[in-house]
């Protein structure tokens, strides 16, 4: 038992979601990405904020305006802000795939200068609010560390599937390549086998005709 709650503990670690700081400067009027792949009806929060880099004085520099959007696996605008210096955004995924959030520097703003934004980025146990959920279940200690846990483990679960449920995908998509490719051998095959034949008929009528044969 103790054995094997060591190892639930350990693939929680390792598969949980977790609470992931990011940071990333942005040049000029430049835009950096980072996008992350996700199942379906996971809640994902995000807190950020931006500053000049290098710069250790923030009341005399002020903070930089940016940009941010956010989009879905298909394009669809999550969020959007414009002339912003901090904020968040929160949204529940519709559909699995990579989800993608745009940060953006204002040239007019900032022309000469760097700009550092840092990001929090959560989703799945980790944007849970378990502060709320324990008092509303009444719940504490190591009762609530075992729901904690559970979610943990069922987020992993869910995890698991995706990844078997893409790898059958894959595995499909990869035979239905080698069945095109074998076809496509068979024909090229075939085409130069018709070619061979109609050269050969071809030569001997003109051979004949030359009466060289």
């Amino acid at each position: 038992m103790t054995k094997l709650l060591r190892i639930l503990v350990a693939a929680a670690m390792m598969f949980a979601p977790t609470v992931r700081g990011l940071w990333m400067e942005l040049s000029g009027s430049g835009e950096k990405c980072f996008s992350e792949s996700l199942q379906s009806k996971v809640v994902v929060i995000a807190d950020y904020y931006s500053f000049y880099s290098g710069v250790s004085d923030f009341n005399a520099t002020g903070f930089p305006p940016i940009s941010i959007e956010v989009f879905s696996p298909y394009g669809n605008k999550l969020h959007h802000q414009e002339n912003a210096t901090h904020g968040e955004f929160a949204f529940t995924t519709m559909e699995p795939g990579n989800y993608m959030a745009c940060f953006k520097a204002s040239s007019n703003s900032h022309p000469n200068k760097n700009v550092t934004v840092g990001i929090e980025w959560r989703n799945g146990v980790a944007a849970e609010d378990w502060d709320s959920i324990a008092k509303k279940e009444k719940i504490e200690g190591l009762e609530l560390e075992l729901q904690k846990l559970e979610a943990g483990v069922y987020a992993i679960h869910g995890k698991l599937l995706n990844m078997v449920n893409r790898e059958w995908e894959m595995r499909r998509e990869s035979e239905f390549t080698n069945a095109i490719v074998a076809w496509c051998s068979l024909a090229s095959f075939g085409v130069c086998i018709l070619g061979s034949l109609l050269q050969m008929c071809y030569l001997k009528r003109y051979f004949r005709k030359k009466k060289m044969i």
